[in-house]
């Protein structure tokens, strides 16, 4: 046991424990609701290291519990081996570098198996809304002016800045529908026309069946 304590308090172990420690606080402010496993995903760029494709966190948490685990085995065989000085340093940066190493080519090989399970999905983007519904929100649709109200394909409402080519044949109000069938990149806006689900024809009604002619020589 006081080998163990020893080992872990000492470098590279030392600094390990204490990543170990946010980690493990992250995740019980996880399972109480305080924290979302997702928190970090837009903040840090993993694919660069070869481990995107799973939150963060999650590949965060195993690099630093093998490199834990990694640094604490090193440090222990460093502590039997009875050298001191320089040499001991020395094996002590050697252990820091391999354990950063051998906890980076874990986490890579769990999610090159693993990334199935977390499939990517592309960013929303304003691409999306385009010959969806909308109601407008202003008082008025102009060339320059006009807001809407447009419900994304999960559920999500957003408000989005529409204009109307002139001549506006159509008086927009607030509360009235719009279709959104163009959007201006440099403006930053969308182009709507009227839209009136009362003329929508809805789908064509089925042909009726072809009645069957009596045979010869038979009365209808």
């Amino acid at each position: 046991m006081r080998e163990f304590l020893d080992a872990t308090l000492s470098f590279p172990a030392v600094l390990f424990a204490a990543a170990l420690v946010v980690v493990i606080a992250f995740w019980l402010l996880v399972l109480v609701g305080a924290a979302d496993h997702h928190s970090f995903d837009a903040d840090l760029d993993t694919d660069v290291a070869g481990i995107g494709g799973v939150p963060v966190t999650v590949s965060v948490s195993v690099m630093i519990v093998v490199g834990w685990f990694t640094a604490l085995t090193g440090s222990v065989l460093v502590h039997r081996s009875g050298v001191t000085g320089t040499a001991r340093a020395a094996l002590a940066f050697g252990v820091l570098a391999g354990a950063l190493l051998i906890a980076w080519a874990v986490v890579r090989l769990l999610v090159h198996h693993f990334r199935r399970f977390f499939p990517d999905q592309p960013p929303p983007s304003r691409q999306d809304f385009l010959g969806r519904v909308c109601t407008i929100r202003t008082g008025s649709v102009g060339t320059d002016f006009g807001q809407a109200e447009v419900t994304a394909a999960d559920g999500s409402s957003a408000i989005v800045q529409v204009r109307q080519l002139p001549p506006a044949d159509t008086e927009f109000t607030a509360g009235s529908s719009a279709l959104l069938y163009a959007y201006d990149d440099t403006g930053e806006f969308f182009w709507v026309a009227p839209y009136d689900k009362a003329l929508d024809p809805g789908p064509a009604p089925a042909a009726p069946a072809p009645r069957r002619r009596p045979a010869p020589g038979r009365s209808a």
